[in-house]
Formats: structure tokens, sequence, C-alpha cells
């Protein structure tokens, strides 16, 4: 056991968890999948939209550090950068690895979790769905060609088309229409189905869409925790929320 555990209600792990400003989902879905005697503790950090040139890195890289800043004093053993296009960097462990040298604290993000995720499962040709505009898919279809994946067909909602301001209309999609989006997105065939998001509702549908479809669903927050959790030395099987957590 960690010697910075003291909590009851942490006494196998306390996580950080990174969220853009406007993620009203991510935090109820790692409620409902969290294992008992593990913890996380949430700060808010501006969007990034710009990952590519030198100076949006910069400010990306100054940020997180604040916000593991402020985690690290709560005794996390592990914090997650929870922000699915803003973390898809090549290659994708070059930033939590960067993170977790200058913060000493175990660092996961979003897209290297995903990444690692379907590596376990095995899987290498892909079906997409996100909530996202064009320039978005686009950026997310490069990250996962670049890693080595076939994507079958990406498509998105288009919402963030006439700006950010738009965003806070993924936390409010129907579940019905995200499992519409999912299946319309799907190409038999494939090895898995990734929906990406982390403000994008998905967690109630996993297991539904696993038994219909016959392949593995991949999400941004069952990955993220997936992978904190592993990162954070916890290996356990929770069921319901897809085979990655139920099985790796």
């Amino acid at each position: 056991m960690s010697p910075l555990i003291q909590s009851d209600y942490a006494v196998r792990a306390r996580l950080g968890l990174i969220v853009p400003p406007t993620n009203t989902v991510n935090e109820t879905e790692w409620r409902a999948m969290l294992p008992a005697g593990v913890s996380f503790h949430t700060h808010r950090m501006r969007l990034h939209p710009d990952v590519s040139s030198e100076a949006g890195l910069t400010g990306l890289h100054a940020d997180l550090d604040a916000a593991f800043d402020m985690l690290k004093p709560a005794g996390c053993a592990v914090v997650a950068y929870a922000c699915t296009a803003g973390s898809m960097i090549s290659p994708p462990r070059a930033l939590p690895d960067a993170l977790a040298a200058r913060n000493g604290v175990a660092a996961v993000t979003t897209s290297a979790a995903i990444v690692a995720g379907l590596k376990a499962l095995g899987a290498a040709r892909l079906s997409v769905a996100t909530p996202y505009a064009d320039a978005l898919n686009a950026h997310e279809t490069h990250f996962l060609r670049n890693e080595g994946f076939e994507v079958a067909r990406l498509i998105g909602l288009g919402i963030g088309a006439g700006g950010p301001q738009e965003y806070p209309r993924i936390a409010r999609t129907p579940l019905a229409a995200v499992a519409d989006h999912a299946r319309a997105a799907f190409v038999p065939g494939s090895d898995a189905l990734l929906i990406t998001c982390t403000d994008f509702p998905t967690l109630p549908l996993v297991a539904t869409l696993e038994a219909e479809l016959g392949v593995p669903v991949i999400t941004s927050n069952q990955a993220t925790l997936w992978a904190a959790l592993r990162e954070a030395g916890l290996d356990d099987r929770i069921a319901g929320c897809g085979r990655l957590l139920a099985a790796h």
C-alpha cells in the first residue's frame, strides 16, 4: 500500500483527473466504474485545441504542470489528463512520460490509454464514432493511422463546427442518439468499435453494443480509467463496462 494513502475512502489508491472546463460526463462515468477502495479527485483545465505547433505544445505542458501542482498535494498515485483530441500527440507516450518525469507522479493521457487498450485487445481494424466536426475527426484519423491502426470508418456528429461554444452540446447528446451514431459508424469485419471524447455519454451502451456487434467497444472514459488503475498497480476486473476492463 502506498504510504501516501491515509483516507478510508482510498485505502487502495487515489487517482487525479484533469478534465476540460465544459466536461460534465467524465466524472459521472468514472464514479460508476470505480472499484472499491479507490477515489479520484478532479481539476479543470482550459482546452488546448492546438497540439501540433511548438507554441501550442508549450502552453499545453505549462497548464498541465500547473494542474499537476494542484493535484499532487492530494497524494494521487496517478494523474490522468482526460481529453481525447487534446492529448493526441505522437508518439502517444511522449506526453505522459514527460509529465511523469517533470512532476514525479505517474501520468496517463486518454489518447495513450486508447492506443494501449486497443493493442491489449489485439484490435487493428477500427470503426470509430465521435461527436466532433471535420477538423478534429481528421486529426483523430491521422493519429490512429500513425499508430498503425486501420480506420475502416470514422464519422462524427459535427459538434464544434461553429466553435468551442458548441462543446457543451456533446454531453447533452441523448444516449439513444449516441447508440444510433455508433451503429452507423460500425463496419462489419472491424476488430473493435472506438467511441471517443471524454464528454460523450457512452457507459450505459458499452455492454449492449458489444453483445450486438460482437466486438469490443472502447470508449475514452473507460480506457482512461483502465490505464490509470493499471498504472496504479490495480488489476481489478470490472464487469459491465466492456471487455477491456473485464478481461485486461
